[in-house]
């Protein structure tokens, strides 16, 4: 059977308008759209059977029951709903009435055409309406992840539209000691900040463990700047609470909720954060980034070096402390669950390597160590053993006990490639 054959075939079964016509026939031809498709079909049967031509009104389309006529208003609800919200990109998606897909299947089925034949329904009500939203706000379509999703639920006869989070990517530093990274909600009072009505005496009405923290000195600039909802601290690991971040900082990104502003200038933003925080974190190197930023700075392995100060219970002498720095270096390390973690890590033996360690004695009681080490090295235990879960450790080797006193994380840095790798910048 040729193309005029099916297409006759496919107008025996009641007045189909040209979209739905050309649809069908949408893997024959190229260049066209279904509805142009559709007319030229109707035009060549005519010419051929020597009949008078016939238009279809949409709205007598047993098929789609006149939706092909509605990509414009489709269109306009769609822009209307993002009105006062800046994005760049948006995708579309279409929920289609069940009677809709079963007209689809019953007009290939009649017409003795595969059930897939040509385009279906869903496919271009999303392209046709969604060609008009992009000339409508001046935008284009991104089929990975949009700034926007709109879905078109046709049978509920709403436009349900989705504003995709923003994502800001830099380094932190924090100066200043006993500040979490992320928000810390006081355990004794679950965050209500008072026990039968009076204010909690661990958080003392607060509803926080620690009244500030990294993420909520950082955020409030970047909150009002972009006009979202709320924000989500991601970090390449943490520190310990008591820890300083020094050196190159730490690298986060900030997920802003529903964001009506994408477009900002960072660098000042960058400014208004370290101003606001007045010494107790700096921030770096902000820059808009894409959503696998998230992943790759949680996931990432980085490795560590850490500059910390070191007590003992008993006397060490330089020739001792320069014997076990020598062990420790490039040494494997075993370490079972910390005591201090085992609340909320899974208890099992983790293998980790110590790239480098050099240090000094200040006095015979007190030692300054750096150390730089794989991602995952629980650094406190490699000096105290932790009752012999980290072996070896510097305490061990030593045969004295040994802890700990304050602890700066120098570096971050990625083994494999670093963090700034430009594939997930947007500027």
């Amino acid at each position: 059977m040729t193309i005029l054959d099916d297409a006759r075939a496919v107008g025996e079964n009641g007045p189909v308008c040209d979209s739905c016509l050309g649809r069908v026939f949408a893997e024959r031809s190229f260049g066209l759209t279904n509805e142009q498709r559709g007319n030229a079909l109707r035009t060549a049967v005519a010419l051929a059977d020597d009949e008078p031509y016939e238009a279809t009104d949409v709205a007598e389309c047993w098929v789609c029951e006149g939706l092909c006529a509605t990509f414009d208003e489709w269109a306009q609800r769609a822009a209307e709903s993002v009105e006062g919200i800046e994005f760049d990109t948006y995708q579309v998606g279409t929920r289609t009435p069940p009677l809709i897909e079963e007209n689809e299947l019953l007009l290939r089925e009649s017409a003795g055409l595969p059930e897939d034949a040509g385009e279906q329904f869903k496919s271009e009500f999303n392209r046709e309406v969604g060609k008009r939203i992009g000339r409508l706000t001046e935008t284009e379509v991104d089929f990975g992840r949009p700034h926007v999703m709109f879905t078109l639920d046709l049978e509920g006869d709403t436009v349900e539209m989705r504003n995709h989070s923003t994502f800001v990517y830099g380094r932190y530093r924090k100066l200043e000691r006993d500040i979490p990274q992320t928000k810390w909600p006081c355990s004794e009072c679950n965050e209500t900040g008072t026990i039968r009505g009076k204010p909690c005496h661990v958080c003392a009405g607060s509803g926080y463990r620690y009244p500030e923290s990294v993420e909520q000195l950082a955020a409030p600039p970047l909150l009002d700047a972009m006009d979202g909802e709320a924000t989500t601290f991601h970090g390449a690991g943490r520190e310990d609470v008591d820890a300083l971040m020094l050196g190159t900082g730490r690298p986060f990104v900030m997920e802003i909720s529903n964001p009506k502003v994408r477009h900002v200038d960072l660098a000042a933003l960058e400014d208004a954060v370290n101003e606001q925080a007045d010494g107790k974190i700096e921030v770096e190197g902000l820059r808009a980034c894409t959503y696998e930023m998230v992943e790759r700075v949680k996931e990432h392995d980085a490795s560590k070096t850490y500059r910390m100060d070191v007590k003992f219970a008993h006397p060490v002498t330089v020739e001792d402390l320069q014997a076990a720095i020598g062990e420790l270096d490039g040494a494997t390390v075993e370490q079972y669950t910390p005591q201090r973690v085992d609340h909320r890590r899974a208890n099992l033996t983790r293998v980790r390597e110590v790239y480098d360690i050099e240090g000094e004695l200040v006095d015979e009681y007190h030692a300054d160590l750096t150390i730089h080490g794989a991602g995952g090295l629980y650094i406190k235990e490699l000096v105290s053993g932790d009752d012999g879960r980290t072996e070896p450790s510097l305490a061990g080797i030593l045969g004295v006990n040994a802890v700990v006193t304050a602890l700066d994380v120098l570096a971050v840095e990625g083994e494999d490639e670093p963090f700034e790798a430009e594939e997930f910048f947007l500027d």
